[in-house]
């Protein structure tokens, strides 16, 4: 997967779907992460997939 740059003003403006809390850009850019769901949802060429059936669960790891 390839990392696609995701504009910082659209990134201020989105929110998770289901907490409506902040979304963070993940270290390697490739996901928007919620901390508040537990979610990470992949960006697929600069698009974030902001659905349950794309997200994935963060690992205790990640949420630390």
């Amino acid at each position: 997967m390839e990392n696609h740059n995701i504009d910082p003003k659209m990134l201020e403006m989105l929110v998770c779907p289901f907490t409506k809390t902040r979304l963070e850009l993940s270290a390697d850019g490739k996901e928007l992460q919620s901390f508040a769901a537990r979610l990470a949802f992949p960006i697929e060429k600069g698009v974030p997939l902001l659905v349950l059936d794309s997200a994935r669960h963060l690992t205790e790891e990640e949420l630390r």
